[in-house]
């Protein structure tokens, strides 16, 4: 398997970018090439052992950098990590593409530049892959449409079912369609709306879910419009880091509280852990026509290798022929009289 590494797309790149891809190719045993100024990144190479290891190096002198703006680097950098990267998948030289690099930007270069979308597919959704002490979930959109039409969020449940299938292992994955409450005909125009195609979508739909339920493990699949999900994963992000620092400060308060963390350690660092989105390194954007991988721009090398073990895993799964598979069953591909809300 060959999967392509965006070498110039983590905040500190191309440092843990390559200690990652060197990581994965050791670990999993794949062919990792590493896109981006090749001077910078065969100098970081140098640092380790190589021998024996599958990892090349495909020269892209541009970077696309997070103030780029998305709508016009597609055709302002066509020589970028990300455009190379993306070329070798969509030319078969490649089997996946993995960055850390700046969302917006991989997903205009992947839907309008070499890979396009899955023919049928309204609009690609960005995926995120929560990690909960109980159990995985999967939420999309988080922010690729802020503004939705029911029957792109049809196909966002059958691709975020397909991808925790294939790729995650969940054995047919339950959906739950966001809203603010459980009760049938809850939520706005665009939830009630929804749920009638998803009743009858080729899928384990089990109905409307509040934000609790879902995180107490209601669901392994929460689908939503993008500026709801946007603003669930940072109210999300916001409400752990919150409790987190409370909790650090309270137990400074006082020597007994200080010995009662102390002896409570272990069991911190086994949340820590399970909580840590670096254990799974990145997510798919779904409904491209090529396994794209996106992880977070502070990710470190662990991440970076994680994030190629997702691909590696979407690739195993056939998630793009799935996918393909999953939308043709239910006729979602068809279904076009819906407009955005």
């Amino acid at each position: 398997m060959r999967i392509v590494l965006d070498g110039m797309g983590s905040d500190q790149h191309p440092v843990p970018d390559v200690e990652g891809a060197v990581l994965a190719s050791r670990e999993y045993d794949v062919t990792v090439i590493i896109t981006g100024q090749k001077p910078l990144i065969t100098a970081q190479l140098k640092r380790y052992d190589t021998r024996g290891l599958k990892v090349e190096v495909v020269d892209a002198a541009e970077v696309v950098t997070m103030e780029d703006k998305p709508s016009v680097v597609v055709k302002s950098k066509p020589r970028s990590s990300m455009h190379v990267g993306m070329q070798l998948v969509a030319d078969k030289q490649a089997d996946a593409f993995v960055t850390m690099g700046n969302t917006g930007a991989a997903m205009s270069i992947a839907t309008l530049g070499p890979l396009r979308r899955i023919a049928g597919v309204k609009r690609p959704s960005l995926c995120a892959v929560v990690r909960l002490p109980t159990h995985t979930l999967i939420a999309l959109d988080i922010g690729a449409n802020a503004d939705a039409s029911p029957a792109w969020l049809e196909q966002f449940a059958i691709m975020g079912s397909v991808y925790g299938e294939r790729a995650l292992g969940i054995a047919r994955p339950r959906v739950g369609l966001l809203s603010n409450g459980e009760e049938e005909g809850k939520g706005c125009e665009l939830t009630r709306a929804t749920a009638p195609l998803l009743k009858r979508a080729a899928i384990n739909y089990i109905g409307n879910i509040e934000p609790k339920e879902a995180l107490r493990g209601g669901a392994d699949v929460l689908v939503m419009d993008g500026f709801a999900g946007n603003v669930f994963l940072k109210t999300l992000e916001a409400s752990t880091s919150l409790v987190s620092n409370t909790l650090r400060d309270e137990l400074k308060r006082s020597v007994f509280t200080m010995l009662g963390a102390l002896l409570a350690k272990p069991a911190f660092k086994r949340v820590r852990k399970a909580m840590d989105p670096f254990e799974t390194g990145g997510a798919p954007l779904l409904g491209v026509d090529g396994v794209v991988i996106i992880g977070h721009g502070r990710s470190n090398a662990k991440g970076v290798k994680n994030a190629i073990r997702q691909a590696k895993l979407a690739v195993e799964g056939q998630l793009i022929e799935q996918i393909r598979a999953g939308l043709a069953q239910t006729g979602a591909t068809q279904n076009e009289s819906h407009t955005p809300a």
